[in-house]
């Protein structure tokens, strides 16, 4: 039996925006919009490899922005700090484990696609092992998983931030934002999307420095959040179980492989595949890579990406420990299923 001593719908918006808010949020868009249109504007569209792949032209500095962002949108955004909220620290081995994945795309997997002379994966795929049906399958294939996956969680993500803060519609925050992405990416190609992303990942990673200050400020440090964190008891509660306690191994990174939710033979051995299967072969991720003027931008890129996967666990997880700790109250809206004891 649940008991809740919450109120309210954690959807709704809850507070009106000063004239400050309003005009960061319309600057942005209006940012973000201005990239799209410029990118697209000098992006080179007449051949193939001008739309798909950027003319192959692209510096390390945006294709490694853009491996970041790429991985890095609304719903992992949020869904990060919720997860850090529900569970700790160990969440982080997600992201870490791109950081070495990451220089095997660069080292090992890219100079193979590059002398492949190929576009996509589904390309690669029928000249690897022949045969159209095999490049269809894994077209259609990866156009699901995109779409089902991933773009519709970050749609989600981001419509929902929209409504929350400017009290829109949710369906027609969602449309909006379709929309305005379609604009560019279409008229821009992959230019476009790379150039967005490097505007998105500065973006990003200055809004959770700043978080992240300002939460280490008011919690008093990590010692701090290790304490105040493990008495962050959510309004929320569910008799006879203990899913609304914080966990006690919350600090560790490396947990019981037989009673942890995140075990560390799995995050260290298992996670690797799927991590080797997302950024060394997936297009989106590829694709990237494939822009670069040559090998070495390709490299450099990877490494910029590495270093910044570094960042969620400080600048994205702990902020989400420390709402917990700040806000006990409303905690049990940051449970994630599956990541809790019971």
């Amino acid at each position: 039996m649940a008991v809740d001593n919450s109120t309210g719908d954690p959807r709704a918006p809850s507070s009106q925006l000063s004239l400050a808010d309003i005009i960061i949020i319309t600057v942005y868009f209006a940012a973000n919009v201005a990239v799209g249109i410029w990118s697209s504007c000098r992006a080179s569209r007449n051949t193939v490899s001008g739309y798909f792949l950027a003319g192959r032209d692209m510096t390390w500095w945006p294709i490694g922005a853009s491996l970041f962002a790429s991985s890095e949108g609304s719903g992992l955004f949020i869904g990060l700090a919720g997860s850090g909220a529900a569970g700790g620290l160990a969440v982080a081995g997600f992201e870490w484990n791109a950081a070495y994945v990451l220089l095997a795309l660069a080292w090992v997997f890219v100079p193979i696609y590059i002398s492949s002379e190929i576009v996509t994966m589904p390309e690669y795929i029928q000249k690897r092992y022949g045969g159209q049906r095999m490049r269809m399958y894994l077209s259609v294939l990866s156009l699901l998983l995109s779409v089902f996956t991933k773009i519709s969680i970050d749609l989600y993500a981001g419509a929902l931030f929209v409504h929350i803060c400017l009290g829109w519609n949710f369906y027609l925050s969602t449309i909006l934002m379709l929309a305005i992405t379609a604009l560019y990416t279409i008229a821009g190609g992959l230019a476009a999307v790379i150039y967005t992303d490097a505007l998105q990942t500065l973006i990003m990673v200055v809004g959770a420095v700043i978080l992240t200050v300002k939460a280490f400020d008011q919690i008093g440090g990590y010692e701090q959040l290790a304490a105040a964190y493990a008495q962050a008891i959510p309004s929320k509660t569910v008799a006879n179980t203990t899913c609304h306690l914080p966990r006690a191994d919350a600090m560790h990174m490396f947990r019981d492989p037989h009673t942890a939710d995140l075990p560390w033979t799995g995050m260290t051995f298992g996670l690797t595949i799927m991590a080797t299967w997302y950024w060394c072969t997936d297009q989106v991720i590829v694709q990237r890579s494939l822009s670069a003027r040559d090998l070495n931008h390709a490299k450099a890129g990877s490494i910029l990406a590495s270093y910044l996967k570094m960042l969620p666990m400080g600048l994205i997880i702990m902020p989400g420990m420390i709402s917990r700790a700040l806000f006990p109250g409303r905690a049990g809206a940051a449970e994630v299923p599956g990541r809790g004891q019971g």
